[in-house]
């Protein structure tokens, strides 16, 4: 038997007559711990904890400065690259667009003489627009380079956002120029066109679905650094046609995504639904895009009647 005077005299004896009355080899203390010992095992285990939660709040912070670093980044470019911020459109004078239309010609003989009349009045009219729209293309272009990420895609998938989502960029950047009363649309240089006018360029559809969006849209009273945010997540849409790299635009999205939620918690903060409701208008402004690529078929079908600014032509795929 293992008696209390003499258990500690050989550890080694000790062990034998534990495992001889039938103890197992994992109950088998070897000696106490001291009470000093207990106490650093304990303190060990509090600065390791500590150190966990060191560790896991150095990672939250390293992951929201990156995020701090994309909302800066994309905000400079917005700014730098759009003539449609606050500051930039501020006491502007306002003035009715100038439409060549005494340039439209009939022949008497032409018995469409109406229909001839109003295709070359959209021809004219659309041709004048696509002067006011191409400086912003030029803008997005240089905008694009500078979201994190989006020179680091091959150029084709870069081509293929720049295009694909130039339409939905440009209405999100003057929607705050559309009038909701008249549906009129004012240009950074003060040049106002009716919705008359809207409609002969576009159609009444189009106009109509530009001008609930553009409404509801200004309805979230994002500010410029928001707006930038919300663009850059629009050009970075994985599921354009054609994209090669899907997984790798998806990727950059979502992190615009997580920016644009981090700066929506600073900012907006007594506004909870404000970043459901604008995730919301992705698939809006999708739609009205569509309804426009739908208008450019009939411009891309009578590419030989255009004369058109190069850049303008290649951003909607017309070849004349």
């Amino acid at each position: 038997m293992v008696f209390r005077l003499n258990r500690n005299r050989c550890q080694y004896c000790r062990f034998k007559k534990c495992l001889a009355v039938g103890m197992s080899r994992d109950s088998v203390r070897y000696g106490r711990v001291p009470k000093r010992s207990r106490e650093r095992l304990q303190d060990d285990a509090r600065v390791s904890s500590m150190t966990g939660d060191a560790e896991a709040d150095s990672e939250l912070e390293k992951k929201q400065l990156a995020l701090y670093d994309i909302i800066l980044s994309v905000s400079q470019a917005h700014h730098s690259n759009c003539n449609y911020t606050d500051d930039k459109i501020k006491n502007l004078t306002h003035r009715p667009m100038h439409f060549p239309l005494e340039q439209c010609q009939l022949n008497e003989a032409d018995a469409l003489g109406s229909t001839v009349l109003r295709e070359q009045q959209k021809i004219i009219m659309w041709q004048t627009l696509s002067a006011k729209v191409l400086p912003e293309i030029q803008h997005v272009v240089e905008f694009a380079k500078r979201i994190p990420g989006f020179a680091d895609l091959e150029q084709d998938d870069q081509l293929i956002l720049i295009k694909a989502g130039f339409f939905e960029v440009w209405l999100i950047r003057v929607a705050r120029m559309f009038n909701p009363q008249s549906c009129s649309l004012t240009f950074c240089d003060g040049s106002v066109v009716s919705r008359d006018q809207l409609e002969v360029i576009y159609n009444s559809e189009l106009v109509s679905a530009m001008a609930v969006f553009t409404t509801s849209f200004n309805n979230l009273h994002l500010n410029d650094g928001e707006i930038g945010l919300f663009s850059a997540i629009i050009l970075l849409s994985s599921d354009r046609p054609k994209v090669k790299q899907p997984d790798r635009v998806e990727s950059l999205q979502e992190k615009l995504v997580e920016a644009l939620k981090l700066q929506l918690s600073r900012s907006r903060s007594s506004d909870p639904q404000l970043y459901g409701n604008l995730l919301a208008k992705v698939a809006e402004l999708r739609a009205v895009g569509l309804k426009h690529t739908e208008v450019l078929e009939w411009f891309q079908s009578n590419c030989h009647r255009l004369s058109l600014p190069a850049l303008y032509a290649e951003i909607y795929n017309i070849h004349m």
